[in-house]
């Protein structure tokens, strides 16, 4: 037995906090998927560098690049503005053990803060824009804008896709696969789960990645759980 979750929002959850669904659809507590956080850089019309912590994407591409997808920027925040003045940003994986460190970023993100020295982070220069890639990283993505699209068409979010330019990776990212995919390595948000029960919205939680097997096995041909898959 399933329970059928209706794209329209019954009243079935209740918001932590007034207009909560209309910056996030009420899917998005319902359906709780994980989302990999990072930091995205730009640089405020001050010439400050800004950063915001941020989760809501995807990566991926082909032949033509490769390119980040980042959904739920809001057209009121520094970063939206930023990357629609400049047309470049720069995604900033960053591990767990840097959490906290984020978080200052959001509660000191005034036009003439400056987001590194809150969050405790150092500017790294970029290679190919002008916002600084954090040094603390262990993955950076230097991206030019490619498409900015209102999918909701209600002027609150925008889905922002970039071009990926160049990436860098620091050593301990390249040694081994222990260090991308363990606790050194991403984070993930889980947004304010939903307790169907109660229709109340838990607590927003943190989470690592834990390798238990493979995927693929190449040599024999096969892929995923069953050969008829």
């Amino acid at each position: 037995m399933k329970r059928e979750i209706r794209i329209e929002n019954t009243g079935l959850f209740y918001e932590n906090w007034a207009g909560q669904f209309d910056t996030f659809s009420h899917m998005e507590f319902a359906c709780a998927i994980p989302q990999v956080l990072f930091l995205i850089s730009t640089v405020k019309p001050n010439g400050m560098p800004n950063l915001c912590f941020h989760s809501w994407s995807c990566f991926g591409g082909d032949a033509g690049g490769y390119f980040a997808v980042m959904q739920n920027v809001a057209h009121t925040s520094h970063t939206y503005e930023n990357i629609v003045r400049d047309g470049e940003f720069c995604i900033n994986f960053i591990s767990a053990d840097y959490y906290s460190n984020c978080i200052a970023t959001i509660t000191h993100n005034d036009s003439f803060d400056d987001e590194f020295l809150a969050g405790h982070f150092t500017t790294e220069k970029s290679l190919k824009i002008k916002p600084p890639r954090v040094k603390e990283s262990f993955l950076s993505l230097e991206c030019q804008l490619a498409c900015n699209v209102d999918l909701s068409r209600k002027g609150i979010n925008s889905m922002i896709i970039g071009r990926v330019l160049h990436a860098a990776a620091n050593e301990k990212y390249v040694e081994g696969i222990d260090k991308r995919f363990g606790k050194e390595g991403f984070m993930y948000n889980i947004h304010e789960p939903a307790d169907y029960a109660t229709g109340q919205l838990d607590d927003t939680h943190v989470a690592t990645l834990e390798i238990i097997g493979d995927y693929v096995d190449m040599k024999n041909k096969k892929f995923g759980g069953s050969d008829e898959d």
